[in-house]
């Protein structure tokens, strides 16, 4: 699938199209012109490339640059692997859950270093030598794994709301956690599902933020009618967990580094942000005041600001 749009305003290049990484398929968008710099947007679990708002990715291409973003495995419209199970049964799960608290890794289908590979062979197909790496949540571990093991493929660094999963850190709250987690239950309506979705994000954001109810609804079905998956959902939070701590791949980023915190996230608690400030030498540290676990419309303004002004520092 390819096809090229024009934004609104009748400028701005909008390109739809599709990626072949190895055995995945990669359903990606590419905005703004192909001669300015790439950025590379990459968000987190359960969450389609359409989290990242089209007028967020505008703003950013207003500023002068190409943003690209994507679908991970087992999300959207990219490849999902269907009929793999992540196994075991509740004492399984539970052993991997305390193996994640301890930084540990376990056996899961995939982890966050073969999506990082997707990311790096979509940069491939899309003919990019260099993008500014731009995560949220896990995408920022995605993030933190592709930087630190393929530096030469970064411009810069930008980490939104994520952890480096390594040991001790503090737990997310179980109401939000549970929130993003569990479904509405076997059988249940599309209805159901878009109202479970709608809560599970005014659960987990940015409370002074929150969208009317009607939008949030919305939204919810927009997402549910491109793609829904529950058990592809079930296997990123298995990559997730199985990967073990990051924090070697987090040491080893090179490229200049803002990582971007709200300071009442409780899914993501600040203290993971913190956790990468400081394994990134040189790092810059931004917590934000009433900004929860996702990027509301009002904050647009001060994390673009964050961004391009680290975007600049590549040059």
């Amino acid at each position: 699938m390819s096809e090229t749009q024009q934004h609104p305003e009748g400028s701005t290049r909008h390109h739809i199209g599709t990626a072949q990484v190895g055995e995945i398929t990669i359903a990606y968008e590419d905005m703004g012109n192909p001669d300015d710099p790439a950025v590379l947007l990459i968000m987190g679990l359960s969450a389609q490339l359409t989290f990242w708002q089209t007028e967020f990715c505008m703003s950013i291409v207003e500023q002068g640059y190409r943003v690209i973003r994507f679908d991970n495995r087992d999300i959207g419209l990219s490849t999902h692997l269907d009929g793999t199970r992540v196994g075991g049964n509740a004492l399984t799960g539970l052993a991997r859950l305390a193996k994640h608290e301890l930084g540990l890794p376990s056996d899961v289908p995939y982890t966050l270093v073969d999506m990082a590979g997707d990311a790096v062979g979509l940069l491939d197909a899309l003919g990019i030598e260099q993008a500014h790496i731009v995560g949220g949540s896990m995408g920022g571990m995605i993030t933190q794994v592709l930087a630190g093991k393929h530096p030469d493929r970064v411009l810069s660094v930008a980490i939104l709301f994520s952890s480096t999963n390594e040991a001790f850190l503090p737990p997310p709250d179980p109401r939000k956690l549970k929130a993003l987690l569990t479904g509405p239950g076997k059988g249940a309506t599309r209805e159901q599902y878009v109202e479970n979705a709608a809560k599970a994000m005014r659960t987990i954001g940015s409370p002074k933020y929150a969208l009317p109810w009607e939008e949030s609804l919305r939204r919810a079905g927009l997402a549910y009618d491109r793609a829904h998956d529950p058990a592809g959902i079930v296997r990123q939070t298995a990559a997730v967990m199985g990967t073990g701590s990051l924090k070697k791949y987090t040491t080893a980023i090179t490229a200049p580094t803002v990582v971007i915190h709200g300071k009442v996230d409780g899914l993501m608690r600040p203290s993971g942000g913190k956790a990468i400030a400081r394994a990134v030498e040189g790092s810059k540290l931004v917590l934000i005041d009433d900004m929860g676990h996702d990027i509301p419309e009002p904050l647009w303004p001060q994390i673009i600001a964050e961004l391009t002004e680290n975007f600049a520092r590549a040059r």
